[in-house]
């Protein structure tokens, strides 16, 4: 073999040779990600893995999100359907049996394999368990009318997946609805600016969209102090934002252990679908609270919630393939996860201004755009607002009653649409 045959069969097999215009423009895709969360410092965690899953599952010929079994499971599908058809014979589906018995799960690509402790809904639950150890509830618990604040939050929930299912019942892709009911489910959840429980419900009732979904969540999760400031100063007059609320009362000992015993018996009695997510995030709390398991507690928070976020951001960045990623559903997903937001936000806000007036102004409606389960950030945007109109305000505090009720409430939003269509 001449030398140039050489260089031209090594050109011919290098990705080069294979990269398709899609796979390009989920590279400059994953390039802005990198951008927002490095220069811009905007979730870094989050998006840098997100990012890095994105390049990898976009760069040709790797086989990293190869899966082993589908192949053959699809051929023994379609042997099946033809035999049930009378067009086809039990020869063909025995060895169709045979060919997907022959095939093994660990010979898929490596983040395929990954990617199953998302479709089992492993990592978005350890996520919470470690949510759980970092969570503060006493502000919440000195002050619970925030738990009222953090339900108005999810009004974007809804409003989404009622305009998701108008969008489905009105347009359609290749003879089929363009969302349905389940996928405007997980579209609308994108609402609680909460990415683990999005990634859950996803995962669960409409996985073929769990890497538009996932992306929209966390994206919006990190432009949160872009997308909330013009909201609020909207919303609210600057008489409002400068409210001054009262110090918040100390919470004894015996109200925090008490506090996520309760909340995961009354939730999961309630809605029992609600119990993974629930019950990972009380468990890690009750770490927090109970004084004698330090080192559970310690890990939850650090080791463990680290090494699951690596591993979930870059399997859900990862089925984020510019074939599956670049379609016309994917453009609605974003537009409806910024309705969402927007109007969990406005959820939050309007629920604010009303106890503002029933407690004859001693609510700060700024508090309510916290009720979005992004913890801690949505809370400090209310602060920086509050501080704009007054730099004696100090709302942080008051602000994380409701941010992180609003954890609780997308994680019981997440459970009912479960409950529903699953």
């Amino acid at each position: 073999m001449s030398f140039a045959e050489i260089v031209r069969d090594a050109a011919a097999s290098s990705g080069f040779a294979s990269l398709t215009l899609s796979q390009i423009v989920m590279l400059l895709l994953c390039f802005v990600l990198f951008y927002l969360a490095i220069v811009k410092k905007f979730e870094p965690l989050l998006l840098v893995p997100i990012a890095f899953g994105i390049l990898l599952a976009n760069l040709p010929n790797t086989g990293l999100m190869n899966d082993a079994t589908a192949a053959a499971a699809q051929q023994l599908t379609a042997a099946q359907e033809a035999l049930a058809g009378g067009t086809g014979t039990i020869e063909a589906v025995n060895e169709a049996t045979a060919a997907l018995a022959g095939v093994h799960w660990y010979d898929s690509g490596i983040l395929r394999i990954l990617y199953s402790g998302v479709k089992s809904s492993i990592f978005p639950c350890l996520i919470f368990l470690g949510i759980g150890a970092m969570t503060d509830f006493s502000p919440l618990l000195s002050n619970p009318v925030s738990l009222l604040l953090g339900a108005g939050a999810q009004l974007g929930i809804y409003v989404a997946f009622v305009a998701a299912n108008g969008l489905g019942s009105l347009f359609s892709v290749n003879g089929s609805p363009l969302f349905t009911a389940a996928q405007a489910a997980a579209i609308a959840i994108i609402g609680g600016a909460d990415g683990p429980t999005a990634i859950f419900l996803a995962s669960l009732i409409a996985p073929e969209l769990l890497g538009p979904i996932a992306v929209a969540a966390y994206s919006y999760m990190a432009l949160i102090p872009l997308i909330q400031p013009p909201l609020m100063r909207m919303m609210t007059t600057e008489k409002e934002r400068r409210i001054k609320m009262k110090q918040l009362r100390t919470v004894s000992k015996t109200e925090r252990v008490i506090f996520p015993i309760l909340v995961t018996v009354l939730c999961v009695l309630l809605l029992p679908s609600v119990a993974p997510l629930i019950g990972m995030l009380m468990l890690g709390n009750l770490f927090r609270e109970c004084g004698v398991t330090d080192r559970l507690s310690d890990t939850a928070q650090n080791a463990l919630v680290n090494t699951v976020t690596i591993l979930l951001g870059v399997t859900v960045g990862a089925t984020a393939d510019g074939a599956t990623f670049l379609k016309p559903q994917t453009l609605v997903i974003v537009a409806l996860g910024l309705v969402a937001f927007s109007f969990s936000t406005v959820g939050g806000l309007l629920l604010g201004k009303l106890l503002c007036k029933l407690s004859g102004g001693k609510i700060n409606p700024l508090i309510g755009a916290a009720g979005v389960s992004a913890v801690p950030m949505a809370a400090r945007v209310a602060q920086t607002e509050g501080a704009k109109a007054d730099p004696t305000n100090f709302l942080l505090m008051h602000a994380m009653g409701p941010n992180v009720s609003g954890v609780i409430g997308s994680a019981v939003a997440a459970g009912f649409l479960l409950q529903l269509f699953r």
